[in-house]
């Protein structure tokens, strides 16, 4: 996103990217074994990794001897039956929402998340330090959520307060578990030798020996609760300190022109509430979702409010580039704008969002790919808006996945070209 954003981009450099963008995507529609009907945005990055993808496609396709996509490989995807429909998009469709402080579990871990692996600072506990002694160094710990982790395949893309509830169900049916064993194993100690006894005690021996061998499938358990209750435990401290509920919350009524109950200019100069870069993150995205720019009164007091709390201001320097850059905004609805971009092309819905799209085909899956980098807000969007789509999937892919915090220095590099 920043490479293709830079004013002294060379020719060359975009060049560049734009083949490694197209390669990508030339293999992975080789993987999945389906040729794709293309949509993109004119006048834009995306188009320019349209044009390119679909003649790649084309000259592959014209070699009938040589192509990869042979006989054997269509049909051998796993979604054969209908065309994928390729949707491109550039990121500055929409630069609000990988700003937004979300809410899902997953987006919230992605801060410290890097190749499938979480790493978080021990809490300090409470054992005091003595006078005069050095703090104690806190421990790193990590920690890999992977498709084998069931909790975590279920509850990623859940707010957080239900995964803290799960957390804790899961705990106490793995006590409930954990205590049965543990009668079972008090029963099998007993003693006498009347026939309830020895009824009782054939019983509770196919009973125990069920429960011994779904003793590894009960470790497990333990081990995903435990990993769980210290990600979310670290996360929830997070989530205190900065205030993010607040942030998420107040974020949610500019992104969706709600009546905003605190002013802008409370939030940035509240101490207790959030770093300096969750201020700037929110008054970036005020400043975007904006319908027009704010006076320049109103501009001089949110960049001194700004300052005072801590802020660095050379990203400031970029409100025009910001401004400029936005097509879409996010209005009051369920959908984000990638979202909104999708259901219109897929549903062959007439908008004037989407109607100058340029169409593609080279030679219906459905894809939304955006350059210029994306995030797990939008992917949870998509995720949950297909799921009232019966027999449609959707894929989201990404030059680059970024958190907020890469996406305001990028941001920041931008500004000071």
């Amino acid at each position: 996103g920043f490479s293709i954003n830079r004013p002294d981009i060379t020719d060359t450099e975009m060049e560049t990217i734009m083949d490694t963008i197209v390669d990508s995507l030339f293999c992975f529609f080789v993987t999945l074994g389906a040729i794709p009907i293309i949509r993109c945005s004119r006048g834009t990055a995306a188009e320019m990794v349209a044009v390119k993808l679909d003649k790649k496609l084309r000259e592959n396709l014209r070699d009938a001897r040589n192509s990869l996509f042979t006989g054997d490989t269509l049909g051998a995807g796993q979604f054969s039956f209908q065309r994928p429909l390729l949707v491109l998009v550039d990121r500055n469709i929409d630069l609000a929402t990988p700003l937004h402080h979300t809410w899902t579990y997953q987006a919230l871990v992605h801060d410290d998340f890097h190749l499938n692996r979480v790493n978080l600072e021990e809490s300090a506990g409470t054992e005091s330090t003595p006078a005069g002694a050095r703090p104690k160094k806190k421990n790193k710990k990590s920690y890999d959520l992977s498709a084998s982790d069931k909790f975590w395949q279920k509850h990623k893309g859940s707010p957080f307060p239900e995964v803290a509830e799960s957390v804790q169900q899961e705990l106490e049916s793995y006590r409930a578990q954990e205590d049965e064993v543990k009668r079972l194993k008090s029963i099998m100690g007993i003693e006498g030798e009347d026939e309830g006894a020895i009824s009782m005690l054939s019983d509770n021996t196919a009973k125990l020996t069920s429960a011994v061998s779904s003793l590894p499938e009960l470790l497990e358990k333990k081990r995903l609760i435990d990993l769980h209750t210290n990600v979310a435990t670290a996360v929830l401290e997070h989530i205190k300190s900065r205030k993010l509920d607040v942030y998420f919350e107040y974020e949610e009524k500019i992104m969706s022109k709600s009546t905003l109950d605190k002013s802008l200019l409370d939030m940035i100069s509240d101490p207790d509430a959030g770093t300096p870069e969750d201020k700037m993150r929110l008054f970036l995205i005020y400043y975007i979702s904006s319908a027009q720019a704010p006076s320049e009164i109103d501009l001089e007091q949110y960049k001194k409010a700004l300052m005072d709390a801590g802020c660095n201001l050379g990203i400031g320097c970029q409100y025009k580039f910001v401004m400029e850059g936005v097509k879409n905004l996010v209005l009051k609805q369920q959908n984000l704008p990638v979202t909104r971009i999708l259901d219109n092309l897929m549903e062959m819905k007439s908008n004037p969002e989407t109607d100058d799209y340029r169409y593609f085909d080279p030679k219906m899956l459905r894809g939304m790919f955006v350059v210029g980098g994306g995030n797990y807000i939008e992917y949870q969007n998509l995720i949950d808006y297909i799921k009232g789509k019966q027999g449609k999937h959707v894929l989201y892919g990404c030059s680059e996945l970024f958190n907020a915090t890469q996406f305001m220095k990028q941001l920041s590099q931008l500004g000071q070209k």
